[in-house]
């Protein structure tokens, strides 16, 4: 939905009052908000994003539970102090 706003400069009219007027049409037409909203949307990952995604977290768990296994590297504690 595009939104086209004009201002046409009257005859005896300073350039502040016509952006002054233009500043009140487009706040009137919501133009801003939703430019805003949409700044920062990311779209949705699609189905097959979030299976690969979820699949290469799980092979990497699984790797990462066979090397503590094997004593290749050392476990980490889940939750602890932290080192400052």
């Amino acid at each position: 939905m595009a939104v086209n706003i004009e201002v046409i400069k009257g005859a005896s009219e300073n350039n502040l009052s016509v952006l002054r007027r233009f500043q009140k049409r487009v706040q009137g037409a919501g133009v801003l908000p939703r430019v805003r909203s949409k700044r920062y949307h990311e779209r949705e990952k699609s189905e097959n994003v979030k299976r690969a995604k979820t699949l290469a977290y799980l092979k990497k768990k699984d790797e990462t539970a066979e090397l503590i296994k094997l004593g290749k590297i050392a476990e980490t504690p889940k939750f602890g102090k932290r080192k400052r």
